[in-house]
């Protein structure tokens, strides 16, 4: 058996569960992290725009657009800091993608149309990233855009920051519609790529305080980030 340094096995044995996790989840972060950014520069040419608005330390909710099935891998990639995104519960059950969801702390949520429960426990587990300092990422239209244009942002990320309250970024995706993993000739991830090493940006705007952070200022931000195609 492997030790860190400083770590003897009676340290290991006398740990909390808590403590054992928050290890594991710190050795996966230091994993995933630039093997995700490596895979993502491998297909595409990717360029951050103005990410110093995303702080280096604590916590802050990210607020992006959502054009294809790899927004969060290409979001993650470019800021190069752990986020725990937010995602649609059945996604994240996704046979193929569950173990990758689990191993990168996704969040599952639902509408509380569909499940209650689970709702509550996402904006628990959202809270308490933020107020560990890290980063939340989520997608406020709550589904990948079928039209190449915003959906209405939902007011879920209003419920956020008024329990807990932390800057909050808007950011856009340019480049990734008509992608292999965008909707816009149909189904997603159908047939052959059309294009590869094409050019993505990720852009930042600047944080909003809480109190400022409406769906409908959100919206008008990203929507301005964004510009005329995503």
């Amino acid at each position: 058996m492997l030790f860190t340094s400083g770590m003897t096995a009676g340290t290991l044995v006398s740990a909390s569960p808590s403590a054992l996790a928050g290890r594991s989840r710190r050795l996966a972060d230091g994993l995933l992290v630039p093997v995700i950014g490596g895979l993502v520069r491998a297909a595409y040419r990717l360029r951050g725009l103005d990410l110093h608005h995303v702080p280096r330390r604590g916590g802050a909710l990210l607020v992006c657009n959502h054009v294809s099935f790899i927004d969060a891998l290409v979001v993650a990639a470019a800021v190069g800091r752990p986020i725990r995104f937010v995602m649609d519960h059945r996604l994240y059950h996704a046979p193929v993608l569950h173990p990758l969801m689990r191993a990168c702390g996704v969040i599952p949520i639902a509408s509380r149309r569909e499940d209650p429960a689970l709702l509550d426990r996402a904006y628990d587990r959202i809270a308490a990233h933020l107020e560990a300092g890290e980063l939340v990422g989520i997608f406020p239209e709550g589904q990948i855009t079928r039209h190449g244009e915003l959906n209405p942002f939902r007011r879920g990320v209003e419920t956020i920051v008024a329990r807990t309250p932390v800057p909050v970024v808007p950011m856009a995706l340019r480049g990734l519609w008509g992608s292999f993993f965008s909707r816009r000739f149909g189904p997603a991830m159908r047939g052959l790529p059309r294009r590869f090493r094409a050019r993505v940006e990720v852009v930042a705007g600047e944080a909003l305080a809480p109190a400022e952070a409406s769906a409908q200022t959100l919206q008008s931000r990203v929507a301005a980030l964004r510009g005329p195609v995503a």
